[in-house]
């Protein structure tokens, strides 16, 4: 039967398949809008089958806040190529991802997969995006923060490669000073939010390396856990958030610049494009 231009892009607009997949659909389909959409989901499933075994390590981080700044997500959703990253669809795709997990909570990737987008589960619709992009499609982690009495802030880099949240607390501007707390996260890349939370076995890590490294040098047994100590506070100094120089004013420490703007930071969550 013939099929009209108008009938084409009332189907297009439906899905957001191309003009020429969506009139081979209505024409297989007779015309049936219904039974055509649902060629066109086949044809996603068959897409997605096919590329389940491409690499998938572009894409973008995206945030999603909670309007009183209590509670935030970040996800990672990947594709294969930067191309499709940049892609308005895809970016939008990703953000209604961050903005389900927001608001249902889900506990991991199954319950995620498992909840309703859209006419279907979010497993569907990343099939339908496979199937709608021509590229592997597929949400690789999300987090969760809430936060007791205090703020999320969230920060993604230019490019959306790059996402922080930040958990912070005080009298101050905290959506100001918690920006600076999360670019000072994106840039430097700090292990802890304070040496308290640096893991007793990385610390034992870092202790023995600096001691095998002094003996190497012939340095005296007796100083060795003294030159290790040292070695631990530069590594503190380096890798844990408040104790780095403030990557806006290096005279002074991250936690020295959050005091005199009455603030305090106690977690964050930092999303690296495929780390």
């Amino acid at each position: 039967m013939a099929i009209s231009a108008k009938d084409v892009k009332r189907l297009r607009d439906m899905t957001g398949v191309g003009m020429m997949d969506c009139k081979k659909a209505l024409q297989e389909a007779d015309g049936d809008f219904d039974a055509a959409v649902e060629l066109l989901r086949k044809k996603g499933q068959k897409v997605a089958a096919k590329r389940a075994d491409r690499e998938a390590n572009e894409g973008v981080i995206v945030t999603a806040g909670a309007a009183d700044n209590s509670a935030a997500a970040i996800a990672e959703v990947n594709c294969e190529t930067d191309f499709v990253a940049r892609n308005d669809d895809f970016q939008s795709f990703a953000q209604s991802i961050a903005d389900l997990i927001l608001a249902e909570r889900p506990a991991d990737l199954d319950a995620l997969n498992a909840l309703t987008l859209g006419n279907g589960t979010v497993e569907q619709a990343v099939t339908d995006m496979t199937g709608k992009i021509g590229e592997k499609i597929e949400v690789r982690r999300f987090a969760l923060v809430s936060s007791d009495g205090g703020e999320i802030v969230s920060y993604i880099h230019p490019g959306a490669r790059l996402g922080v949240l930040v958990d912070m607390h005080g009298n101050g501007n905290l959506a100001e000073t918690g920006r600076d707390v999360a670019m000072q996260v994106a840039a430097l890349n700090p292990v802890a939010t304070s040496r308290d939370d640096v893991p007793q076995e990385v610390k034992d890590k870092e202790m023995e390396i600096a001691r095998e490294a002094a003996r190497n040098e012939g340095k005296p047994e007796h100083i060795l856990d003294r030159i290790a100590q040292g070695k631990l506070e530069r590594y503190y100094k380096d890798f844990v958030l408040v104790e780095q120089p403030f990557v806006k004013d290096s005279s002074q420490t991250v936690k020295a610049m959050l005091s005199g703007a009455g603030a305090d930071v106690k977690s964050f969550v930092r999303y690296a494009l495929g780390e």
